[in-house]
C-alpha cells in the first residue's frame, strides 16, 4: 500500500531556476529553423549538407545539455 507523500519530503531542496535551463531551448529550436535546410551545398566529404547538418544537431543538444548539467548541479 502507497503513503501519500508528506510536505516534509521535500525540506531542503528547492526547485532550480538557473538562466542556463534557457539553453536547453537551443537544440530544439535550431533544427526548427527551415532555411539551415534549404541547400545541397556545401558537401562535407562528398556528404549533402541536410545529413551533416542533423549529425551536428545531435553534437550541439549533447554539448548543450552536458554543459547545462555540469554547470547546475548541485554540490553532493
Amino acid at each position: 500500500m502507497t503513503t501519500p507523500r508528506d510536505a516534509r519530503d521535500d525540506r531542503g531542496r528547492s526547485p532550480d531556476y538557473s538562466p542556463l535551463n534557457w539553453l536547453l531551448l537551443l537544440p530544439i529550436v535550431i533544427p526548427l529553423l527551415p532555411p539551415l535546410f534549404n541547400a545541397v551545398e556545401p558537401r562535407l566529404f562528398g556528404i549533402p549538407l541536410f545529413y551533416w547538418l542533423q549529425l551536428a544537431f545531435i553534437i550541439i543538444g549533447v554539448t548543450t545539455t552536458t554543459l547545462v548539467y555540469r554547470a547546475t548541479r548541485r554540490n553532493r
